[in-house]
């Protein structure tokens, strides 16, 4: 069967825009910005993303380009299939995700067409109340779900290329104009000074409890750790600098977050709005009911929601595309049937991510981040002890002088110095999360445990002869 390419470089980038921008820089990024102190989670997300993020997606590139495979068949083309179960980490990773990330697309199609009515204006507590689990989630969740689902079946280059062609740059201009408008609104100066003046001693005091969530954002954020960047540079052509390409995706998706943050905190402040108010549903509590007091309420509502809502189709469909890969490469499906099959899953499990608020809160805020920081840690690991010195080619393939540059500092980075942090993240993170009160030398000392173990037994299972030339 012969694979589908991009079209265009272009195309490629604004996919993979439109991947790691989606809602976790609009939904989830305010809502983690607000809840662990403003500028200080802000500083440490720029920083985890530059120096964490940026190095991972290169690693997820090059093992999808040097592959042509989805993550499953990439490690078994690459290593044999003995690495297999490192890209059933990233399905696991697609499936957590989507379950309920189609239920949070489907609130905002619902607020979006609530907007022409002003349905949540008078209360938008009692509204969201009413609409965020139950058979109308699900129903809303399904209309989402049809939608990603109608432009994946289309295929790489007239569904996915085509549509976030159009949508990355829309979202782009539509809250760049809403920034600019809300600077405009009396007592926005507050929102400013909130995200982006930075409180030392508060980041110094919570460094430990900040950092995770801030190591979770920037792997969110730039669709790491689940496949869909391996999925989707497995189409890229040779001729390309998966270092350019990689730092140019890193910063537009972190440009649009941080442009997301401009409009969402001045206009909650202006609005005189706790901008920690409403957890998981502060989108569509505290902003959306502060819309009601705004002029042209109802158009400013369709806006807002209308970008937030391409944004979540985009990553939406990113998604998918990596489930709909497997079944094409490894199991010889048509694109058609592969893509119904997938959504009929995602049918399932995001209904009862709707009826469940106890499923889509382990879903959302603590499975996720676990099985995207493990992925990574294994897609980096295989770079870096598996594919070692291909690895370093496969960088250095299309790449220009200054890339060439950076070739060794990005192996060694990724080889050593990311798995141990990233490790020590996830050891921290799910200590909190079974209640264990663990030492900072305590969870140091396990993450790097962890990951010799892992090495030696890479290091033991190598590539074949035959595969390594």
């Amino acid at each position: 069967m012969t694979r589908s390419t991009w079209r265009t470089r272009i195309g490629f980038i604004l996919a993979a825009v439109g991947s790691a921008v989606g809602i976790g820089n609009i939904w989830r990024f305010p809502w983690l910005t607000a809840e662990n102190g403003g500028a200080a989670f802000l500083t440490l997300y720029l920083v985890l993303v530059v120096g964490v993020g940026v190095p991972g997606l290169i690693g997820e590139f090059v093992i999808g380009r040097r592959s042509n495979r989805n993550p499953v068949g990439a490690f078994d083309e690459l290593a044999g299939r003995w690495y297999r179960p490192l890209g059933a980490i990233a399905l696991i990773a697609c499936l957590v995700i989507l379950s309920f990330y189609s239920v949070v697309g489907g609130w905002i199609l619902r607020y979006t067409f609530a907007s022409t009515t002003g349905a949540y204006f008078a209360a938008p507590q009692q509204y969201f109340a009413a609409i965020d689990y139950g058979l109308g989630a699900v129903g809303f969740h399904v209309l989402f779900l049809a939608a990603t689902v109608a432009i994946v079946y289309l295929g790489v280059e007239r569904g996915i290329e085509l549509s976030t062609t159009v949508m990355v740059p829309g979202i782009v201009v539509l809250f760049g104009g809403l920034a600019v408008w809300v600077s405009t609104l009396p007592g926005a100066g507050g929102g400013y000074d909130f995200y982006l003046s930075l409180d030392v001693s508060y980041l110094r005091e919570n460094f430990f409890s900040v950092l995770p969530a801030a190591a979770g954002q920037a792997l969110f954020t730039l669709s790491v750790g689940a496949g869909t960047m391996l999925t989707y540079s497995s189409y890229l052509g040779e001729d390309r600098s998966l270092a350019a390409d990689g730092t140019l995706i890193a910063v537009l998706n972190t440009a649009i977050g941080v442009l997301a943050g401009l409009v969402i905190f001045p206009l909650l402040f202006s609005l005189g709005v706790s901008p920690g108010q409403g957890g998981p549903g502060a989108l569509f509590v505290s902003l959306a009911g502060a819309f009601a007091e705004l002029p042209y309420s109802r158009l400013v509502g369709v806006v807002f929601f209308g970008v937030v809502l391409l944004a979540a189709l985009s990553s939406a469909i990113s998604i998918l595309e990596v489930l709909v890969a497997y079944l094409v490469d490894e199991h010889d499906l048509s694109r058609g049937r592969a893509t119904l099959g997938t959504g009929g899953i995602f049918l399932v499990t995001g209904t009862v991510a709707a009826l469940s608020p106890s499923v889509f809160g382990l879903l959302a805020d603590t499975l996720s981040n676990v099985v995207l920081t493990a992925g990574l840690i294994g897609f980096l690991l295989f770079d870096g002890w598996v594919l070692g010195r291909l690895a370093r080619e496969e960088f250095s393939r299309g790449a220009g002088p200054i890339a060439r540059i950076l070739e060794a500092p990005w192996y060694y980075a990724i080889a050593v110095v990311l798995p141990v942090f990233l490790a020590f993240t996830l050891v921290t993170s799910v200590a909190g999360i079974v209640g264990i009160d663990v030492s900072t030398a305590l969870a140091a000392a396990v993450a790097l445990t962890g990951i010799t173990a892992v090495v030696l037994v890479f290091r033991r299972h190598g590539i074949p002869v035959e595969r390594s030339v």
